[in-house]
């Protein structure tokens, strides 16, 4: 998944270089030009949202936000159809809601903004409607991101070394300590345990993983790999295939639930309800039984440029 992600975000900035439109960063954009805001000319169109990277609840509001390749887009509560916040292209590859209104992102900005290609670590206080950077501006790219309490855990590249690096902060993001990654293979997925924040769990496409001690080392656990969420019933892991099954002994053992029709291309676990992106151009369902049924959520709006 990250090697596929990482080719289409090469296609996507190719096709947004040639419109003119990039992935706009939006950290220090409080200009009022178009330049500025993120607005391409009417003419030009606006590709929606390109490969789910991450989902996440707004407490604040219940709005439902999902981060993308070409932007984050946000569905209203009892709404629907999802709409691009603040007209930004930022590339948002690492993505968590930390508290009401307070994001955590990671990712590429827009072509046409003069910063880093990697962000490293930023925060938006306002719902995305603005973004700063926090730490490794220039340095990282966080293509999996994952927060509880001050703990936050980060998988992704390394700018100068183009290595994986998994790190993890004890403070918000400030600072960062470089962490054992569980296997050769690049991460697809993480989970931090509501209860214990030293206890995380990671997968790659081939296997899932257990730390007791905050990523310092890692056990391999029986069962195949996904997507995952941890909240208080236990944690859930979408397969690949879309199957969705509950482990409520930290991941030694799994129970069947159900299944989505489609691939995964994001899983949100919420305290009253799943999320799933599927791989289709951002249709976003939920379920609010434990993953047994699923209805739409939200689907992006269909627009022909971004002037209508």
């Amino acid at each position: 998944m990250f090697r596929r992600s990482r080719s289409v975000l090469l296609v996507v900035l190719g096709v947004l270089g040639v419109l003119g439109v990039g992935v706009l960063a939006g950290c220090g954009g409080d200009r009022n030009d178009d330049q500025a805001s993120g607005q391409p000319s009417a003419s030009v169109i606006d590709p929606g949202p390109v490969h789910v990277h991450g989902l996440g609840i707004n407490p604040s509001d219940g709005a439902l936000f999902i981060a993308t390749h070409t932007g984050l887009f946000r569905a209203p509560k009892g709404e629907q159809t999802a709409v691009r916040v603040a007209g930004r292209y930022q590339d948002t590859m690492g993505f968590t809601v930390v508290g009401p209104d307070r994001f955590l992102g990671s990712g590429h900005p827009d072509l046409r903004e003069k910063l880093p290609p990697y962000l490293g670590l930023i925060r938006s206080q306002d719902a995305g409607q603005r973004w700063r950077p926090i730490s490794l501006l220039g340095k990282a790219d966080f293509h999996v991101l994952e927060a509880s309490g001050r703990r936050v855990v980060g998988f992704g590249s390394d700018f100068d070394t183009r290595a994986s690096q998994l790190l993890v902060s004890d403070n918000g993001g400030e600072t960062w300590r470089k962490r054992k990654l569980p296997s050769a293979l690049m991460l697809i997925d993480l989970a931090i345990s509501p209860d214990d924040a030293d206890l995380i769990l990671a997968a790659d496409e081939r296997a899932l993983y257990r730390s007791n001690d905050a990523a310092r080392s890692w056990k391999r656990l029986d069962g195949a790999p996904g997507l995952l969420g941890w909240r208080a019933d236990g944690v859930y892991r979408m397969t690949l295939d879309g199957q969705l099954s509950r482990s409520t002994d930290q991941g030694r053992s799994w129970q069947t639930i159900g299944r989505v029709d489609g691939a995964p291309a994001a899983f949100q676990a919420e305290r009253d309800a799943l999320y799933v992106a599927l791989h289709d151009g951002g249709t976003v369902l939920i379920s609010n039984n434990g993953g047994r049924d699923w209805t739409v959520r939200s689907r992006p709006k269909q627009t022909n440029s971004s002037g209508s």
